[in-house]
């Protein structure tokens, strides 16, 4: 909820997309004026459109030496005003309708409903980059320093947080998503169709807390360091346009997830069992989820005396596997990393949804319904549309309601005739959940 409600802010303050949303509560704290951060080496995805930029623990003030007259400078901190912004939203489809629907036309029985409500007043405070640019001038870089020494034996950039938008009071935010009529009941609570469910979520926001930030690059050398306001690099294409055809979203979510996925069908059966038990082990456990991805992540910065160590049994058989050529050990770390970026995306439910669904061997279903889904756009919320239901048809009644549970925890509520409902512009979860198929479904040899 935080990260959804940190985007929704950033997309409504920030046209030109300079902001980056903070995406955990938990680390908001680190993402302040001044400190450092490093940006993730991977590309982004059609379900992680914003670069990943991680922590480092250190602000520009630990890494500086002192001044010459051998007091700290301070760079001058700006406030600005409070910006109010509020939003209380309810949407609903009622039952009765008929929409029409080519090929054929969408009869909703039942109805849905979505709201959600927040009233926040972001405050912006930022540094004056003419105090920093006077700052390069009167403090060097003690090069001494051990984050220095070991960021200067790789190709990491380093970023400054200069501006971020901060919470200038405690807020909460309030979510309910309600079913009803022929809509499905809640899997594992009931087996009937009828009824009513609602969900109902609650996440309070502390004064203070960091929503969002802006960061300007580092350069380093022998000391010596400036703000880098053009850095050279390539230029990525977007690989996502907003306002294009849904064929042609869905031709981009496929093309990626294939060629992010392809070294795994040329894996040997053997190994490929061994990155399969891990990855549902790791989605049992999200402190062994994190492990796995933080040990990937750090793969291409090693050489090839690189020895991975776990104390975990579940990851040793994989990283017996990546003890092998440099160049091949990060391939494979760049696209198990791109599985475990789209779990991280999911909802814990999802994640035991998912390994029941394996169980059940329904995987493949499930994928094609997904598919179906991202023809449609998705991000038009409240979006009324129709699948075909042939692909809700499964031998048991549990593995319907399963996968239409998994199915909403993504933001579209299905109906057992094919009828469908977006709610709050959900592309991205469907579009994460659909890598998630491919993949379980890839490794597991689902046909």
């Amino acid at each position: 909820m935080f990260k959804k409600l940190t985007k929704f802010i950033v997309n409504q303050m920030d046209p030109c997309e300079e902001l980056v949303p903070v995406e955990s509560i938990a680390d908001n704290e680190h993402f302040r004026p001044l400190y450092l951060l490093k940006k993730k080496r991977k590309p982004q995805t059609i379900f992680h459109r914003a670069p990943y930029y991680q922590r480092t623990g250190f602000t520009l003030h630990d890494v500086l030496l002192p001044g010459e007259d051998g007091e700290s400078t301070e760079p001058l901190l700006q406030d600005s005003r409070q910006i109010p912004l509020t939003k209380t939203s309810r949407d609903q489809a009622d039952g009765g309708l008929s929409i029409p629907c080519d090929p054929a036309s969408v009869d909703l029985q039942g109805g849905a409903s979505f709201s959600e409500a927040f009233s926040v007043k972001p405050q912006k405070k930022s540094i004056s980059l003419q105090s920093l640019e006077a700052l390069t001038k009167e403090r060097k870089i003690n090069m001494d320093h051990s984050f220095i020494q070991q960021l200067q034996r790789t190709d990491i950039n380093l970023y400054v947080v200069t501006e971020i938008l901060e919470a200038s009071e405690e807020t909460v935010y309030k979510e309910s998503t309600k079913a009803h009529g022929g809509f499905k009941a809640k899997f594992y609570a009931t087996l009937s169709a009828k009824g009513t469910r609602q969900n109902n979520q609650c996440i309070v926001i502390p004064k203070g807390c960091t929503l969002a930030f802006r960061i300007i690059q580092l350069q380093i050398r022998d000391g010596y360091w400036h703000l880098d306001y053009f850095p050279v690099g390539p230029v990525r294409p977007k690989i996502y346009v907003s306002d294009g055809a849904s064929q042609e979203k869905l031709g981009v979510v496929v093309s990626e997830v294939k060629y992010r996925c392809q070294i795994f069908s040329k894996m040997c059966p053997d190994r490929l069992l061994i990155v399969f038990n891990t990855i549902k082990a790791v989605m049992r456990d999200k402190n062994l989820l994190q492990e796995l991805s933080q040990k990937m992540e750090d793969i291409p910065e090693q050489n090839d005396g690189y020895e991975l160590k776990t104390e975990s049994p579940d990851l040793k058989d994989l990283f017996s596997i990546l003890q092998h050529s440099a160049i091949w050990r990060r391939v494979f770390a760049q696209q198990i990393t791109y599985i475990l970026d789209a779990l991280h995306e999911l909802m814990d439910d999802q994640l035991l949804l998912l390994l029941e669904s394996l169980e059940r061997k329904i995987l493949s279903q499930q994928l094609k319904l997904v598919e179906k889904l991202l023809e449609h756009d998705l991000e038009d919320k409240m979006c009324i549309f129709h699948v075909d239901a042939r692909l809700l048809s499964f031998p048991h009644k549990e593995d319907q309601l399963l996968t239409m549970e998994l199915v909403e925890l993504s933001g579209v509520q299905l109906q057992e005739d094919g009828s469908a409902v977006s709610l709050d512009q959900p592309f991205e979860a469907v579009a994460a959940l659909f890598v998630a198929l491919y993949a379980l479904n890839l490794l597991s040899g689902s046909k």
